[in-house]
């Protein structure tokens, strides 16, 4: 069986001259990826997208877990779970009325949100 040996491939003056180009002032600082990062993961659940778009349906753009519960048809705790994930990312502020929290939307994160994709 014939040996297979790796060769590099002949790379033109132009690709050589772009090899390394890149400075750290291109990149996305940091602190703002991990924040980023954050973000991303907050949203990157099925429930929390329902949750998100529940919320943002309703007139003040604001909504009772007691309502959001059986929207998603989950629990209690699991929706509080994902509520409380969704608050943590600043995606929405919590508020307590009585006996049951109130969930309310953060235009301003929703603009970072779909500022990433812009």
């Amino acid at each position: 069986m014939p040996q297979l040996t790796a060769t590099p491939r002949d790379i033109t003056s132009s690709e050589a001259a772009s090899y390394g180009s890149l400075t750290d002032e291109e990149a996305m600082p940091r602190d703002r990826a991990e924040a980023t990062a954050t973000l991303l993961k907050a949203v990157a659940d099925p429930v929390r997208l329902q949750l998100l778009s529940l919320i943002r349906a309703t007139k003040n753009h604001e909504a009772c877990v007691c309502d959001l519960t059986p929207a998603v048809g989950l629990s209690q705790p699991t929706v509080s779970h994902h509520l409380k994930v969704l608050t943590e990312a600043g995606l929405v502020t919590r508020e307590r009325r009585g006996t049951w929290a109130w969930f309310q939307l953060v235009p301003s994160r929703l603009d970072d949100l779909a500022a990433i994709f812009v």
